[in-house]
């Protein structure tokens, strides 16, 4: 984002399957304190009344409703929202989960760091202290396993893109409009979280994290138990291998 004094025209994508009883407290939530962004809610053909939920919370221009047919997956959520995002040329897009695990009372954080730094990525890192010298105090906790992940993942990333990474799995993000572009063309589908921060790093775009206090789920259950993690972790440095291999064989040919 430029120094310019205009001010930037940012959408909050809120990609949602099954959240119709997290929904509201969290729209409320972002009108109340951020009435000047537009919001996008991406119902990713939920099997419950989100959509119905949804199209009750849309207040004129100030939220929207995309109802995909079926379920594609937060990767197809997202990229859904960043392709409305690139149609209407937003300068940034922001990823809050609908299951309010992301406050958005945390934005302005995320939105300092991409004025501040010029980053093309800022994710909300749930690892970093919240204060100097103290300790992350996000009321959501991962697993063991999925905090083993998360590390391992993080610090993989964080060799091969050359900045540190603490938090490769965090769904909250700011994206710049170069980010938006890339991504709204190609989205990875099966670990968004880890792969996008690779992709980005590849196309010489920066990014940055910044401490951020999230909560536990406002409702429902994750759709990763034991055995989806054993298998993400798994599965995720494969996928990290691949893109690898794909960026040396455009190279070379």
């Amino acid at each position: 984002m430029n120094n310019s004094a205009v001010t930037p025209r940012i959408l909050v994508i809120v990609p949602a399957f099954n959240e119709a009883a997290s929904l509201p407290a969290l729209v409320a939530s972002l009108r109340r304190l951020h009435p000047h962004l537009q919001v996008l809610i991406v119902d990713d053909g939920s099997e419950d009344q989100t959509a119905e939920v949804a199209e009750r919370l849309c207040e004129g221009r100030a939220v929207r409703l995309i109802s995909l047919p079926c379920n594609l997956g937060v990767g197809g959520a997202v990229q859904t929202g960043l392709l409305y995002a690139r149609r209407e040329s937003y300068d940034i897009a922001i990823q809050v989960d609908g299951d309010g695990q992301h406050p958005p009372s945390e934005i302005s954080s995320l939105l300092a760091a991409m004025h501040d730094a010029h980053y093309d990525l800022v994710i909300g890192s749930r690892f970093l202290p919240i204060a100097q010298g103290g300790a992350a105090s996000s009321a959501y906790q991962p697993t063991i396993a999925r905090r083993l992940g998360t590390r391992m993942f993080s610090s993989l990333l964080s060799a091969l893109c050359g900045t540190r990474i603490t938090d490769a799995t965090s769904g909250f993000r700011a994206f710049s409009r170069r980010a938006i572009a890339l991504l709204a063309a190609r989205y990875p589908e099966d670990y968004p979280e880890v792969e996008t921060i690779l992709m980005l790093a590849q196309a010489g775009m920066r990014i940055g994290e910044v401490p951020v206090r999230m909560e536990r789920r406002a409702s429902g259950a994750s759709s990763i138990g034991a055995w989806e993690a054993i298998t993400y972790m798994i599965k995720v440095p494969l996928a990290i291998l691949m893109a690898l291999l794909r960026k040396n064989h455009s190279e070379l040919s």
